[in-house]
């Protein structure tokens, strides 16, 4: 039996690419390209910390990814337009279904495991219309390990004290959902942009393309 339902939350609950408004009002005709670089950036630094050994808070992963994005694109970043697109991702839209599918998830613990610092997540969370409907947070940064290494998903049985087959995660990105899946969680994947399945041996309990698969799982199993 499900326990906890875990939910990544950049890309799953919050859409990271409403920051492109605000990027387009500052670079005129780049906001989409900053967007998608700035947030494909932001995932391979995590990565290559981990592998280096050599971590730092997601607040600064963010901050360098933009700062790489902009010179890759050859735009002048000002201080001031740094702060601004940064304080973009304390304001993140909420997917639509979003509200609704926790809503509907009352007989279960509600989780937002994140890459994201805390300096970020919380008052991301806090601002957003989802706030009430959070139980608690885990960040990586309490134990600086990045997703998908196992130990990062250690973490989440470490703070709601269960076991790996009681957990459901919930995340929109592939890789997120492979690394959880190997390490023993029921996994959904939230495929939004319709790609195919990595081919690393490992696959979902489920795919959606929206979080509404969530409770479709929930309702046949449990």
């Amino acid at each position: 039996m499900v326990q906890a339902i875990v939910f990544d939350a950049y890309g799953t609950l919050f859409d990271v690419h409403s920051v492109e408004k605000k990027a387009e009002q500052l670079f005129p005709g780049n906001g989409r390209e900053i967007s998608e670089r700035w947030r494909q950036k932001q995932i391979e630094y995590t990565f290559l910390r981990q592998l280096m050994g050599i971590y730092e808070p997601f607040s600064k992963v963010t901050t360098d990814s933009l700062r790489y994005t902009c010179k890759e694109l050859e735009l002048e970043l000002g201080e001031s337009d740094e702060q601004a697109l940064r304080n973009e991702y304390l304001n993140l839209d909420v997917f639509q279904e979003a509200k609704g599918v926790l809503e509907g998830l009352n007989d279960y613990q509600r989780v937002i495991f994140s890459n994201g610092s805390r300096d970020m997540i919380e008052p991301l969370v806090s601002q957003s219309v989802i706030s009430s409907l959070i139980h608690k947070i885990i960040s990586v940064n309490d134990y600086k390990q990045y997703k998908p290494v196992p130990a990062s998903y250690q973490s989440v049985l470490r703070n709601l004290n269960v076991k790996r087959d009681e957990v459901l995660f919930v995340s929109a990105n592939g890789w997120d959902i492979i690394g959880a899946s190997a390490f023993g969680f029921r996994t959904a994947w939230v495929n939004r942009k319709h790609l195919p399945l990595e081919e690393l041996d490992v696959r979902p309990d489920i795919e959606s393309a929206d979080l509404s698969g969530v409770l479709r799982l929930l309702n046949h199993t449990d």
